[in-house]
């Protein structure tokens, strides 16, 4: 930031090979992280083989499509290492890129500015920009838009598409006509741009606006794209106008190719909005002729539409399908049909269903837990919620409060007046930094239901640094009146 408000002054295919080996192929092999990618390209030139920077941009670009983030890493630090590889600032922006996704915002804004005077431009001040958006920072994304201004680097669409995107996720779609309106005079829209205004549209349900906006479209002789009218059918759909709804998504099919695979998925859910199983049947028939495999997303979806479809034996078969041909034990996939068996009051069965999932070597994870915890607090089944809930929020590094969860445990214990299980969900809470008053309310609420007395409840307040308010000082008078509860009793 401080060497662009200084600029403001003086404005301004995969890696292949056949059966060779090659550098790309040994790269690319490095499934675990811990395998070094800088030795393996030591090897490589130890071997007498040469190194060229367009062969390893490549293998990069690979890499971050694959989500191999570290190797990719790895090969950008070993770049600038070398004095004869000529680093442009295209190439320290996706440096930029990969620092923030392995090491955070922090040592991406450090990268950024030790970046020689030179190399800070366009290309690394939006891939700060972006990472800026992805991680939802307003502030710093605004303060940055307005250096890159003053530096004369808003003379391409992509910023301000870093903006629209960041205003759509965080709901502040009253900034984007003013945004739209400062794009149009220092650039012009492209495609995405447009995309992204047709989202505002249709979230704001504005059919009249999103038919302006795509005729400007036309007028700017920009070719729509899959996502285009896939913005355009959604509305229609969502406002009756069936047979637009119906030309747009025509107009949608074809443009679904091997280049533009993700349409299909998008397709497999409007036809699923639309109730039109035929529809769907006949998008996953022609995915399955075009493309040797189906990846884990596409399976998630079409499951995800035969369950919307009230189809649970197809879903249940294609799920077992999934199990023969994937590999992967993604628990996103199983996680699907866990909640859909939950959601239909088929607990025993979600019960079946979860020992076949760990049998086959599905890894639960926070979601899993999570989805069970609903499940049996459906069934009121106390010390199955909270051993499903200790597993969820155990299972992740730093847990992200669900109020409502917490809420609805504390809501059945107090029901029950099962003080016994509103002090365990209390200790599970305190285990992992989540006390607060609200949270010693809901306990006392529970020995009030329950007619008992809980002992040193100040105290031990005192020692998880909880305040009291009014209300716990009015549920502690009329729980003193109370029996001695024989669980607070053995409390510390």
């Amino acid at each position: 930031m401080k060497k662009l408000a200084t600029k403001a002054v003086a404005t301004k295919n995969t890696v292949g090979g056949g059966g060779r080996d090659t550098l790309g192929k040994r790269l690319l092999s490095l499934v675990y992280a811990k395998r070094s990618a800088v030795i393996a390209i030591s090897k490589w030139k130890e071997e007498g083989h040469m190194v060229q920077k367009y062969e390893l941009n490549r293998i990069v670009r690979e890499l971050r499509k694959l989500k191999r983030y570290k190797h990719a890493l790895e090969i950008c630090e070993w770049m600038t290492l070398q004095q004869d590889i000529k680093l442009l600032s295209g190439d320290y922006a996706v440096h930029l890129d990969l620092i923030a996704k392995i090491r955070g915002i922090n040592s991406a804004e450090k990268f950024f500015e030790d970046l020689p005077e030179r190399m800070i431009d366009h290309s690394t001040s939006s891939a700060l920009l972006h990472t800026y958006v992805r991680n939802k920072l307003s502030a710093k994304a605004e303060a940055l838009m307005e250096k890159m201004s003053e530096c004369g680097y808003l003379k391409n669409p992509l910023p301000y598409n870093h903006m629209l995107s960041l205003y759509i996720s965080n709901g502040q779609l009253e900034k984007v006509p003013g945004l739209i309106q400062e794009l149009k005079k220092s650039t012009s829209p492209d495609v995405v741009t447009y995309n992204l205004w047709l989202t505002v549209c249709a979230s704001q349900n504005e059919v009249e606006t999103a038919e302006k906006v795509f005729l400007e479209l036309k007028k700017a002789k920009i070719d729509p794209d899959w996502l285009t009218y896939s913005a355009l059918t959604n509305l229609y759909m969502k406002n009756g106008f069936t047979e637009k709804a119906a030309s747009t998504l025509k107009e949608m099919e074809k443009m679904a190719s091997r280049k533009n695979r993700a349409a299909y998925s998008s397709l497999l859910t409007v036809h699923t909005n639309m109730g039109d199983k035929d529809g769907v049947d006949r998008i996953w028939k022609k995915m399955k002729s075009c493309f040797r495999k189906m990846n884990d997303s596409e399976y998630s979806c079409m499951i995800s539409s035969l369950l919307k479809l009230k189809e649970f034996k197809e879903a249940e078969n294609l799920y077992t399908e999934w199990e023969s041909v994937s590999g992967t034990g993604d628990v996103r996939v199983s996680n699907i049909l866990l909640a859909a068996y939950i959601n239909s009051n088929q607990m025993e069965t979600a019960e079946t269903f979860y020992n076949r999932m760990v049998e086959k070597g599905v890894s639960p994870c926070y979601t899993t837990w999570e989805i069970l915890t609903w499940g049996y607090l459906k069934r009121k089944e106390v010390a199955k919620v909270l051993h499903y809930f200790q597993k969820a929020v155990g299972s992740v590094k730093k847990w992200d409060p669900d109020e409502r969860l917490v809420r609805e445990v504390f809501k059945m214990t107090e029901e029950q007046g099962n003080v016994e299980g509103a002090e365990q969900l209390l200790a599970i809470l305190r285990n992992v930094g989540h006390l607060n008053t609200g949270i010693y309310n809901f306990l006392l609420k529970t020995y009030a239901k329950a007619g008992l007395m809980p002992l040193i409840v100040e105290e031990r307040m005192g020692k998880d640094n909880v305040q009291l308010d009014e209300e716990t000082h009015e549920l502690i008078k009329i729980t003193s009146k109370m029996c001695v509860g024989e669980v607070s009793s053995t409390l510390p």
